[in-house]
């Protein structure tokens, strides 16, 4: 908007804004002392290297810096707007410079103090229309928003009345929990803390009636923006995982329905701000899309990367180890969402049960009431024991008191294996336990490899129970060479996933029946879901060939984990081979009797082995995304196109190694 208050009139600390808040993100390389210089008072000096840094640290201190900076800066422009000669914003004021009945306050990242390089101002012109006329209010917001649209600043502003935020928060639980961090700047703070206690009040009554409507929203949000983990060109804030679902969490916390989790949690907020800020620094504007083209300088921001490479190698190396580090931080935030609305969940479940004793206790009192019928009522949960040491309690899988924690090394694969069964997430509080259980690599019993298989077969089910064991870390304890792949991209477009989400994706996929409707044998099982399992192991930084390099390692790792030799041998075949089939099918003639020959020698001849490929492709295929130009002829993932090219060469090959 054009601006009609000269230049004169903004105060330095506005004007010097932008060049204060630069002076924070130079200070980088000498620390705390010249980041709190950066936030002082007086007239800061320009970054005379007039770019961004070489390295970003010490990013909670930027974001408290500059916040500083910024609230300093409004209050300087405060009262400059009230105490101006034609300005009398209330009818009655305790002094001109805190006017009774009208306050400025900032919702967002402002709010909680976590202000980036160039985020925009969020400002809220907060007022009592029962003290202030709204003529008054018009004046003066146009006294505090032109003189921040002439300094060049962005900005997201509002006005409202006391009623009109409390109404705002009602309407939209979105809205609710960004306001649910209001903090007063200037003015009649009275009016702001009011106004966020009743917030707050309502928030808490709304969160136990709408917590279902709470839960769409997310999963709503999810579908829209993706899941910051597995996204490309991941949206750090909208996306599932990113820093809306971390507000989400605290505005929980503030629900008192669910305490909020710390330690693994907060940094991995903190970490994901330092990526959103050196994002802002390297698009020079705000930006929540980590788009491709910055990436590479994002990572060299977080010191990701490496300056001994080639510049091509080191920028795709760098963008790697990149999207790694947000796939492990969206991760975390999106368990403790889920986790923080288990509990919430749970707590409502004891409220009500609360109030049901309460009821039934009213009734046991009146004549005639049966009391079996009031105990009825009234009856809570109860574990229900599924398998040894496991119980379900509220619909959750959980330890019980026969649970061996420090002994029983096979206690996370049963624990996983019953909830998936049961389609069924393992409780929070069970998630902290198995991290304390003493499982290795080398311990592996028969009991272990068949709740093993049991859970990979547990279909779509599989993957939010791996995730909670990831969250343990019990894949990587069980399986080290999993670290390896492990929140690793697979820097391939084709490919929506990680490449460990990814091999669970395809386990999670596969049939027990043959493509020609035969039941697999349970041994025939073993070795179609371990291949399946495992069939990307092999994609490691510095590997040409993934196919070979995963049958090597998948060899390794079956032996070491007791599998029959045949098991063993079957499995890493399948993983060696594990794009043949599809190969065959786009490059060679389906009526060729020479294709069908080779594809049968490579299996061995094994008709069975030709049945689980044909799964295992199309299992593949069905969680892959696309390329540019799959997307225009829409042949992706495991299209029509592909599924008839595939299928041809499948029965082909089929009916040849049965002559």
């Amino acid at each position: 908007m054009p601006g009609t208050v000269h230049a004169s009139h903004i105060p330095v600390e506005v004007a010097s804004l932008k060049e204060r808040l630069a002076a924070v993100d130079a200070a980088d390389t000498v620390g705390s002392a010249k980041i709190a210089d950066a936030a002082g008072a007086v007239p800061a000096v320009k970054n005379p290297a007039g770019s961004t840094p070489v390295l970003y640290r010490h990013g909670s201190e930027k974001r408290a810096a500059r916040t500083r900076i910024v609230m300093h800066a409004l209050r300087a422009l405060w009262d400059q707007a009230v105490t101006a000669d034609d300005s009398t914003p209330a009818d009655h004021q305790s002094s001109p410079s805190h006017p009774a009945g009208i306050a400025l306050a900032a919702v967002g990242s402002l709010s909680r103090g976590q202000f980036g390089p160039h985020s925009d101002l969020d400002l809220v012109l907060i007022y009592d229309d029962r003290v202030v006329s709204t003529a008054a209010v018009t004046a003066l917001a146009a006294k505090l928003w032109y003189p921040l649209w002439d300094a060049g600043l962005s900005l997201d502003y509002s006005v409202r009345s006391i009623k009109q935020c409390e109404a705002v928060t009602d309407a939209d639980i979105p809205a609710a929990i960004g306001w649910l961090s209001v903090t007063a700047i200037a003015g009649d703070t009275a009016v702001v803390d009011r106004t966020a206690a009743a917030i707050v009040a309502r928030w808490r009554k709304a969160a136990r009636k709408r917590i279902d409507e709470l839960e769409t929203s997310a999963s709503s949000r999810a579908d829209e923006f993706g899941s910051l983990p597995y996204a490309s060109q991941p949206h750090l804030k909208e996306a599932r995982g990113g820093l809306r679902d971390a507000n989400l969490v605290l505005a929980l916390a503030a629900s008192w329905l669910a305490d909020r989790p710390h330690g693994d949690f907060d940094q991995a907020v903190e970490r994901l701000l330092d990526v959103r800020d050196c994002l802002q620094l390297a698009s020079a504007k705000e930006s929540d899309v980590l788009l491709a083209q910055y990436q590479p300088r994002v990572a060299a921001l977080l010191g990701l990367s490496d300056p001994t490479l080639e510049p091509e190698s080191r920028d795709r190396e760098a963008a790697a180890d990149l999207q790694a580090l947000i796939a492990r931080l969206g991760r975390r935030i999106a368990y403790s969402l889920d986790s923080t609305l288990s509990r919430a969940e749970h707590s409502l479940i004891h409220e009500r049960h609360a109030t049901r004793f309460a009821v039934m206790a009213r009734m046991a009192r009146i004549p005639g009431m049966s009391r079996a019928r009031g105990a009825h009522m009234g009856e809570r949960p109860r574990l229900e024991p599924i398998t040894e040491g496991v119980s379900v309690y509220e619909g959750q899988a959980v330890l019980d008191t026969r649970a061996d924690v420090v002994n029983d090394r096979a206690l996370p694969l049963r624990v996983a294996a019953a909830a998936a069964e049961r389609g069924m997430h393992i409780a929070p509080i069970t998630v902290s336990s198995l991290a304390a259980c003493p499982v290795d690599d080398v311990t592996w019993s028969e009991q272990s490899r068949e709740l093993f298989v049991r859970l990979l077969q547990a279909g779509p089910a599989l993957l939010p129970v791996w995730e909670e064991l990831d969250m343990a870390r019990v894949p990587s304890r069980l399986i080290p060479e999993w670290d390896a792949v492990r929140n690793r991209p697979a820097l391939s477009s084709v490919h929506r996933f990680t490449v460990d989400r990814h091999m669970v994706e395809v386990a999670s996929r596969l049939p027990k029946r043959s493509p020609l409707g035969d039941a697999y044998t349970p041994s025939q099982l073993s070795v179609l879901f371990l291949a399946g399992i495992f069939h990307d192991i092999g994609k490691r930084r510095g590997i040409a060939d993934h196919s070979a390099e995963g049958a090597r390692q998948a060899t390794a790792i079956l032996y070491r984990m007791g599998y029959p030799v045949e098991v063993i041998a079957q499995a890493s075949l399948l993983i060696r081979e594990h794009l043949t089939l599809a190969d065959f099918a786009q490059r060679r003639d389906p009526t060729d009797h020479s294709a069908w020959a080779e594809l049968s020698d490579r299996l061995g001849g094994n008709p069975i082995l030709l049945d689980m490929l044909f799964d295992i492709t199309r299992a593949d295929a069905s969680s892959l995304g696309a390329t540019s130009g799959e997307l225009a002829s829409k042949k992706l993932g495991w299209s029509s196109w592909r599924e008839r090219l595939v299928t041809q060469m499948y029965r082909a090959t089929r009916s040849w190694m049965a002559r």
